[in-house]
């Protein structure tokens, strides 16, 4: 494809991620599937633009308002080639040169806008905090509460690309092993500093094509999503309940760290997610996994589990506010009002976890989130209903599970992409009397 044709189809798939209400990574794996001419190195090119453009979202918006121009696919994807790129009009004559398959010729208005953006910054003085930050409005005050002055810092790091972690599947290699042989298929890593079983790639990289990943040898994991994993403390011959299973990422985590003995049982709300997981299951020779989609509230497989289980994760549905790195458009189809749904199913899940677990077992309560009312709040309010648990401080568990030096002195993990390099994590181990 030529650079006009790729620009064409990085703004025809802006335009179908804001007239879709999934994710944008489901929608473009849609837009590349049904379009099997385009490469990979085009996809690759395609994809640096819009999700640039999502990156930067806030700031162009802001741009085009501020100079009264209209603002759809088209005109971001423009204005984000004057700011970010540097490119004048001459060049930009070339990709909008309304030949086959490339945009339409720049117009009146289009030459207008290039003309006033020539010279500007990305960032104005003038833009809102939200704005500079890559926010929605309503959610400034928590995360302004939150951060305080290092509010600028950490959402400055969260508007970046996230690096590539991969966990190694400790049932078939070790770290040392896969690192080398990730450097004989040309790919260089680096052990992850808080993770024993990490490794970090300098760039993103078409993974399902490597053998070690074919193999089961690896698998794509944040390093922070490693660490509560390990937290949860599952050992061989336990028997452990992922309760918020998805997909199965920190299920395979479980199983390697219970070396494939013992009662694991992965359980979700939705059975296409569940039944993804059947093939990294395999892929990973993780054979002591079994899978139980829930029938809501009153499920009654979950009702005859009742105190069954040394070991059960919670890794809560969630905001996501840790992931904006990794998916820029989730925090714009974020609520106040879906927040708050949020915390209540959030609360109403880990009670059910406090009736699963055996006496002297643990409740390994997790979030993706960065608020606290999703984490340090809720936990709060278990321990003020539920007397017969308590709260094991994070350091102590980590010199258990983990082993290197904690990365926080508080009673939970909380981890955040300026102050660990992770996304945006939270822990907290509870611990059922016996």
């Amino acid at each position: 494809m030529t650079p006009a044709a790729q620009t064409a189809a990085a703004i025809e798939l802006l335009a179908a991620i804001a007239a879709d209400g999934r994710p944008a990574d489901a929608v473009a794996g849609y837009y590349f599937k049904t379009r099997r001419y385009i490469g990979s190195k085009d996809r690759r090119a395609i994809s640096v633009r819009v999700w640039g453009a999502l990156r930067r979202r806030a700031r162009l918006g802001w741009w085009l308002n501020e100079l009264g121009a209209e603002d759809f696919p088209r005109e971001r994807v423009l204005a984000d080639l004057v700011l970010t790129e540097r490119l004048g009009e001459p060049d930009l004559k070339h990709l909008f040169s309304g030949e086959k398959n490339a945009p339409e010729k720049l117009t009146a208005a289009d030459k207008r806008l290039i003309e006033q953006l020539t010279g500007k910054d990305i960032f104005n003085h003038a833009m809102p905090a939200w704005v500079r930050g890559e926010f929605p409005q309503w959610i400034e005050p928590r995360l302004s509460d939150l951060f305080g002055e290092d509010l600028s810092r950490e959402m400055g790091v969260m508007r970046e690309e996230a690096p590539v972690d991969l966990r190694v599947n400790t049932l078939a290699t070790d770290r040392d092993s896969a690192q080398a042989a990730l450097v004989k298929e040309g790919l260089k890593s680096e052990p992850t500093p808080l993770s024993p079983v990490g490794l970090r790639l300098p760039a993103r990289v078409a993974l399902t094509a490597q053998g070690l990943f074919k193999q089961g040898l690896i698998e794509v994991q944040d390093e922070g999503s490693q660490l509560v994993a390990l937290l949860t403390g599952a050992q061989p011959g336990q028997a452990v309940l992922d309760l918020c299973a998805g997909a199965g990422g920190k299920t395979l985590a479980l199983a390697a760290s219970m070396k494939n003995k013992g009662r694991l049982v992965a359980c979700d709300t939705h059975a296409a997610r569940s039944e993804r997981a059947v093939q990294r299951l395999r892929r990973a020779g993780v054979h002591n996994v079994t899978r139980h989609v829930l029938e809501g509230e009153g499920d009654k497989w979950l009702k005859r589990q009742k105190g069954s289980f040394d070991r059960v994760l919670v890794d809560a549905p969630c905001s996501g506010t840790g992931t904006w790195r990794r998916n820029p458009d989730a925090k714009w189809r974020s609520t106040e009002q879906g927040l708050t749904e949020l915390v209540a199913l959030q609360g109403k899940i880990l009670n059910q976890a406090a009736g699963l677990v055996k006496p002297g077992g643990r409740v390994v309560y997790a979030t993706c989130s960065l608020l606290p009312e999703e984490n340090e709040a809720q936990i709060e309010a278990f321990l003020a209903a539920h007397a017969d648990f308590t709260r094991l401080p994070v350091t102590e568990v980590w010199g258990e599970t983990i082993g290197t030096p904690c990365p926080v002195s508080g009673p939970y993990l909380r981890l955040t992409p300026a102050g660990h390099n992770t996304d945006g994590f939270f822990a907290a181990v509870l611990v059922k009397q016996a």
